[in-house]
């Protein structure tokens, strides 16, 4: 039986690209000169770190970083912005900046609901942060991905691990 699983990853080179875009115009603003002001990618846990010496830097270093990363194709729906700032010392601060890796089981259930909803002639179930389309032949999935595509326009999911 023909399938496909639908996931939700980021392309974390684009996102190393933007990160890195936005530390070097930090490091050459006259705003931020001879401030601790900096962002950080830790490629292995998955998160940004800014840090800065204010609450109000660190909300100018995410503008930053955020237009860098809009301006690579990054959707900013996979950060998730921690809440609380860190307090490292002195007048430093710091905000992390999870990258999400996955489909939510919220978001799962959705996919699942919607595909069962359309009455197709496909099935899906969900395999851990990932969701299963299974059918008969290939344009019932084809047809699949139109309908999540469709429904699900906001979120960047993406169709791979097709088996025929």
């Amino acid at each position: 039986m023909p399938s496909f699983d639908t996931t939700l990853e980021p392309d974390m080179a684009k996102i190393k690209n933007g990160v890195d875009t936005s530390a070097k115009e930090i490091a050459t603003r006259f705003d931020f000169k001879g401030t601790s002001a900096e962002v950080v990618l830790k490629e292995k846990e998955k998160e940004i770190h800014a840090t800065g010496d204010s609450d109000f830097q660190l909300e100018q270093i995410e503008a930053v970083f955020y237009a860098k990363l809009i301006k690579q194709g990054v959707v900013i729906s996979f950060l998730d912005k921690q809440e609380k700032i860190e307090k490292l010392g002195g007048d430093k601060v710091r905000r992390v900046y999870k990258i999400k890796n996955g489909i939510e089981s919220v978001l799962a259930k959705k996919i699942v609901a919607a595909v069962k909803d359309a009455k197709l002639k496909v099935q899906a179930s969900i395999q851990g942060d990932t969701v299963r389309i299974t059918g008969k032949n290939r344009d019932d999935l084809q047809v699949g991905i139109a309908l999540l595509k469709k429904e699900f326009a906001d979120v960047p999911l993406s169709y791979d691990n097709f088996r025929d």
